[in-house]
């Protein structure tokens, strides 16, 4: 299943945390022609670097899909100095 929805938090140290919800599929959609042109992109780039160093073309791009598919319910943390950067994926 695709990701459906992705949350950002920004803890900073004098101020109140910022809570951003991104709905994926409008996003997508809205930026569906960007979206195809950079798809299409990574496909080729991807086919080139599988070509390049042997790898089964559709063996590889079965993998990636495989890793977009399990997104759902990833949590990324990133803290610097006293600024924390929460996102998850849902």
């Amino acid at each position: 299943m695709m990701p459906q929805l992705v949350t950002v938090r920004v803890k900073r140290p004098d101020r109140h945390p910022v809570r951003v919800w991104v709905p994926v599929l409008p996003v997508v959609l809205v930026f569906s022609p960007v979206v195809v042109v950079a798809v299409v992109g990574a496909v080729v780039g991807a086919v080139v670097a599988c070509r390049m160093y042997r790898i089964d073309v559709v063996r590889a791009l079965g993998t990636g899909w495989r890793i977009v598919c399990a997104l759902p319910g990833t949590r990324f943390d990133a803290e610097y100095s006293r600024t924390a950067v929460l996102v998850a994926i849902r």
